[in-house]
């Protein structure tokens, strides 16, 4: 008996992610679970280097600013709650310093420009469709920074914003990094803040929109994290206590299927090997000092540099 649907997957043939690929991730709070995953295999990965950012229009916003190297002044920030924020980014980077802000922000652009034109692969993961204007400005910010709501407008992007937008991402992308593998996916997160039937409308649009430009001959692909969420786990408890996000059940269950269909073959052997030592490293011992555990630690370092003759950018 079937108690299940299982979306299909088949391992990407053509540029599956391995140990020699750079991965640059963008986007809502599910793209730093991907991430996060990524980076404890010790691959190559760049991540969200202007903080968690939620929908199409700010993504794109962040490709073309470090595509074309755009310089942040003090136009670009403002002062509220006693910190420095940019309407462009995540408040991860406010501060309370102008100068460190100006600097944070500028770093994060040449940092983007360089990796953007050397990254193999980008995951861009959207959460919403939905915007907010800053009416004095007349502009769509990523972050509202706690600034009081009458200064914004709430509006959604329909179907043509986010595909506009999308294809914007793309051609952009394209044009530094012509070989690029770009791979779009929705945030399971639930944003029932703009309300149950607004958040499966934003769902939709972004779905809508992605969905007008995937193609495996431009190397423009899908990876279908929400559909996995609400079509095979589709239970509270895969959520944590908030019902809004996926507990680390879920997302260990969607790292594995993305794994299933990205992660190249060669590379799972140095994944088992990996995660072998990463277990080694977080053990804590009754005893630090014993003959035993010392034995442990210098069978752990001769894991990692046999390892390292293997992959010599390997770090731990």
């Amino acid at each position: 008996m079937l108690l299940q649907t299982n979306i299909p997957f088949t391992k990407e043939k053509y540029n599956p992610i391995h140990y020699d690929s750079k991965v640059c991730l963008l986007g809502s709070c599910f793209s730093e679970h991907i991430g996060e995953k990524l980076t404890y295999y010790k691959f190559k990965t760049f991540q969200n280097p202007f903080g968690i950012l939620f929908h199409p229009k700010s993504i794109e916003n962040i490709i073309l600013k470090a595509i074309n190297q755009e310089v942040y002044t003090e136009e670009d920030i403002f002062y509220v709650n006693e910190r420095w924020h940019c309407f462009g980014a995540h408040s991860e980077l406010s501060h309370s310093n102008k100068e460190k802000i100006l600097e944070n922000l500028n770093a994060s652009i040449q940092q983007t420009h360089t990796l953007l034109q050397e990254a193999s692969h980008i995951i861009i993961t959207l959460g919403t469709a939905w915007t907010y204007r800053h009416i004095e400005t007349d502009t769509i910010v990523a972050n509202c920074h706690k600034v009081p709501q009458k200064q914004f407008l709430k509006e959604i992007l329909s179907v043509d914003e986010v595909s506009a937008s999308i294809e914007n991402c793309i051609a952009l992308l394209k044009s530094v990094n012509p070989k690029i593998t770009i791979l779009f996916t929705v945030s399971p997160v639930r944003h029932i803040k703009d309300g149950f039937v607004e958040n499966q409308r934003s769902k939709a649009h972004l779905l809508a929109g992605i969905h007008q430009h995937i193609s495996k001959r431009d190397v423009v692909h899908y990876f279908p994290s929400y559909e996995l969420m609400i079509d095979e786990l589709r239970d509270y408890r895969f959520y944590t206590d908030d019902m809004l996000h996926p507990n680390t059940l879920a997302v260990n269950y969607i790292w594995e299927k993305f794994q299933h269909a990205w992660i190249s073959h060669e590379s799972e052997q140095t994944m088992e090997a990996i995660a072998t030592i990463q277990k080694g490293l977080a053990h804590k011992p009754f005893n630090p000092n014993s003959e035993q555990h010392q034995k442990f630690l210098a069978n752990l370092q001769t894991k990692i540099e046999q390892l390292q003759q293997k992959i010599p950018t390997l770090k731990f």
